[in-house]
């Protein structure tokens, strides 16, 4: 009887054992199909992921990065809220798994960002707030995160743009918002560029900040540049057209 209690035992242990492989394996096989631009197969991956194993960092923090670029791709508004709020809920769930994890505050900081871009003055004030707290947050917990770096510059870049309506809801509401420049913009974008000089988006901003703060041979160079990195992300093909557009237009 003992002996078949044993057995039964092990039995189990390799079983989960097993499984746990297949869950890391499942996950490896989403990261492949990021990095062959198959997002829209890699998302699938990652939820296949969190059905057997809901608390899954990395599948969470995955599937929350890509429903933010995917909801980025939706040409209806209604459709990139939904995807926005799903990128909200999966970080939200990482941040209730480790609130000190790097790639969870980036990832809210980045579903944040994607919500305040599509929101009226109200509720784009309140998501900006959000947007800097997390990508902060990022950097606290891993210092050289240079994509965390990108969304401090995209958040400096529209605090410094927000309109003179936006500002004043933000007063009113919140008691106003931290101060966002252009310089502290182009700052974060260079810090980014060099902790990760082939992130393709990081090149286009920069060239939009630079571009805006009168800067035209640095616009120049970034666009140059951006133009000859090789394609990583699913968007890049699209990023480079912008890139190749704006510099068309100042030569």
């Amino acid at each position: 009887m003992l002996k078949r209690i044993f057995v039964l035992a092990l039995s189990v242990f390799f079983i989960g054992d097993i499984h746990a492989q297949s869950v890391e394996e499942m996950v490896e096989q989403a990261r492949q199909l990021e990095k062959q631009m198959k997002e829209v197969e890699a998302l699938e991956k990652y939820r296949e992921v969190l059905k057997i194993q809901p608390d899954q960092l990395q599948a969470l923090t995955g599937a929350s990065e890509l429903c933010s670029r995917e909801g980025n791709r939706q040409k209806n508004k209604e459709e990139k809220s939904k995807y926005f709020n799903t990128a909200k809920t999966y970080a939200a769930s990482a941040l209730a798994l480790d609130a000190n994890s790097a790639e969870a505050n980036y990832a809210m900081s980045v579903a944040m960002g994607r919500i305040a871009l599509i929101s009226g003055a109200k509720d784009k004030v309140a998501a900006s707030k959000e947007v800097q707290k997390y990508a902060q947050l990022a950097l606290k917990f891993n210092p050289g995160f240079a994509k965390a770096y990108h969304v401090l510059g995209k958040w400096n870049y529209e605090v410094a743009n927000l309109s003179a309506f936006e500002k004043g809801a933000a007063k009113v509401l919140f008691g106003g918002v931290p101060e966002g420049s252009l310089q502290e913009a182009i700052n974060n974008y260079e810090k980014c560029r060099k902790l990760e000089p082939s992130f393709l988006l990081n090149y286009y901003d920069l060239a939009k900040a630079y571009k805006q703060d009168e800067q035209q041979e640095k616009t120049i160079e970034v666009l140059k540049k951006a133009l000859t990195l090789r394609n990583i992300y699913q968007d890049d093909a699209a990023i480079k057209a912008d890139c190749k557009k704006m510099l068309e237009e100042l030569e």
